[in-house]
């Protein structure tokens, strides 16, 4: 349980990331105030529930697809967003193909280095007691 909920927690912090920095990168990207949160929320839970499904329909119709299904469901993540709230804007066919690679990349990494800036000290109690 502690497990799923440092890991949702992780994947809201890495995607709230991804998000300013797309917004701060991309010109016609952009967030807005109090509906960040919102927007943040809600392309978070998109994702998770988009990216299992885009995995397995690639896995069973295209799997030369397998690999970009991540970037399938970011696209999805942010159109849905974008259509659900206001709190994210994203105008121009370029700036949705850039969104969705920026986004993305800065979720990947915000979910690799998170944890050991966040647990670090969970880590460290971890290693000592295994070694």
């Amino acid at each position: 349980m502690i497990r799923l909920v440092a890991t949702a927690v992780i994947a809201l912090l890495a995607n709230a990331i991804a998000l300013v920095v797309g917004a701060q990168v991309l010109e016609d990207m952009s967030l807005d105030g109090l509906g960040f949160v919102i927007a943040a929320l809600i392309y978070t839970g998109v994702a998770v529930l988009a990216e299992p499904l885009i995995r397995q329909m690639a896995l069973k119709n295209a799997p030369a697809l397998l690999g970009s299904s991540s970037l399938v469901a970011t696209l999805v993540s942010l159109v849905v967003t974008s259509l659900v709230t206001d709190g994210l804007q994203i105008s121009g066919g370029t700036t949705w193909v850039l969104a969705t690679v920026v986004v993305w990349a800065v979720a990947l990494a915000g979910r690799l280095l998170l944890p050991l800036v966040l647990f670090k000290k969970a880590l460290s109690n971890a290693r000592d007691r295994n070694g």
